[in-house]
């Protein structure tokens, strides 16, 4: 039988995935060892609502999560929450759903400076064919509630003790104005 995939944005319809994702969210973060952050079902339920989410699935299965937030008034927007399920992995699903959640915020956003921080190396790819160069920390938004979703990574300290400069994550953005 050949595999049905579909990438959306999410809807309505899609908040009863959100239990899913955040699970999905925390294994990745244990099982990798990753910066990947907690988020609870609420706030992906959050996401969903305000058009910010985009889902995968592979026939009727949730195979996929991003969701995109917003910073200093919409000057800079973020990717985050990018996750595969392991058993839908090798697909091209990571690169199909971070592009529609690109495609998003420069339709919502078309001015905004749209940044991720990531350790993945394939994330880092994805993110240089969208057109995303790796920039220091002090180039991202000065918002001190995205810096608050830090508080939950396994690397908080190393971004504490170097006064935001750095951490293991690489900071990699796209600005529309280049």
């Amino acid at each position: 039988m050949l595999d049905i995939i579909r990438i959306i944005r999410a809807g309505e319809d899609a908040l009863k995935y959100a239990d899913d994702v955040s699970a999905m969210i925390d294994e990745a973060a244990k099982s990798k060892n990753s910066g990947l952050a907690h988020r609870t079902p609420e706030y992906i339920r959050q996401k969903i609502r305000e058009g910010k989410a985009v889902i995968a699935f592979v026939n009727s299965e949730v195979a996929g999560f991003c969701y995109i937030a917003t910073w200093q008034g919409g000057e800079f927007v973020s990717h985050s929450g990018l996750i595969v399920s392991p058993k839908f992995r090798g697909r091209g699903l990571a690169t199909a759903i971070k592009k529609e959640c690109f495609l998003l915020s420069r339709d919502k956003y078309p001015n905004a400076k749209i940044f991720g921080l990531t350790t993945s190396p394939a994330v880092m790819r994805i993110n240089t064919e969208l057109g995303y160069v790796p920039v220091a920390f002090p180039e991202l938004t000065t918002d001190e509630e995205f810096w608050k979703g830090c508080e939950t990574c396994a690397n908080f300290d190393i971004l504490q003790r170097t006064k935001r400069f750095n951490c293991l994550c690489t900071g990699m953005l796209f600005n529309p104005n280049k």
